[in-house]
């Protein structure tokens, strides 16, 4: 039996999977994208036992979520069903933004921008305004300096890229970041996990 290392992605109408065994390179990773929309509700669970049977869950050993923005509905769904394995098999988790997983191939976007420079992800929203979060590129690693927040009318990031999902590529990077912190061995409590919501009225679970 294989120890995993499992990535959850539903930030937008499509739910991204990613999974890979614990001591596999990542080229071996399985990605699984389905659009789903509202479907999602009824859908996640079995999407994820298609990719991974149930009776193989118990082997999880770390976990990662895409936290938002997004959704209400899609984002809090797989940020619960992780945050609800990684409590029952004590495995550690960790939540990402949607916006930083994206950061990497964004960057190429804005050639001009000096070494280790910051740039701002931007979403604009019809009829609520313009969300936006800040990042730099160092090295290799992302740093999230602001997480995706709803912007004032006054404010005006610069410089900037719009928001740009690619599900595929940005499960396969969150899957990438969970390796990372399972070769450190790096600790990841599941309960400061929250889904991002900049725009709701509600606040997190």
């Amino acid at each position: 039996m294989s120890d995993w290392l499992l990535a959850l992605h539903s930030s937008t109408e499509t739910l991204g999977i990613a999974l890979v065994a614990a001591e596999a390179p990542m080229e071996d990773a399985r990605v699984v994208c389905r659009s789903l929309g509202r479907a999602l509700t009824n859908e996640l669970v079995i999407s994820l036992q298609q990719l991974l049977p149930t009776d193989q869950w118990a082997d999880i050993k770390r976990l990662a979520v895409a936290t938002g923005p997004g959704g209400f509905t899609g984002t809090r769904l797989t940020v619960v069903l992780a945050r609800t394995l990684a409590q029952q098999l004590g495995a550690p988790l960790h939540g990402v933004s949607s916006f930083a997983l994206m950061a990497p191939r964004l960057r190429h976007q804005l050639p001009e921008l000096q070494r280790d420079e910051s740039f701002s992800i931007v979403q604009t929203l019809p009829r609520r305004g313009q969300v936006a979060g800040r990042y730099r590129i160092v090295k290799t690693e992302v740093e999230e300096l602001e997480s995706p927040r709803l912007l004032s009318e006054q404010d005006r990031p610069a410089p900037a890229v719009a928001m740009a999902v690619d599900v595929p590529a940005d499960v396969l990077e969150l899957l990438r970041f969970c390796r990372q912190c399972h070769d450190r061995d790096l600790p990841g409590p599941w309960d400061p996990v929250l889904p991002i919501y900049p725009t709701s009225p509600v606040g997190p679970i």
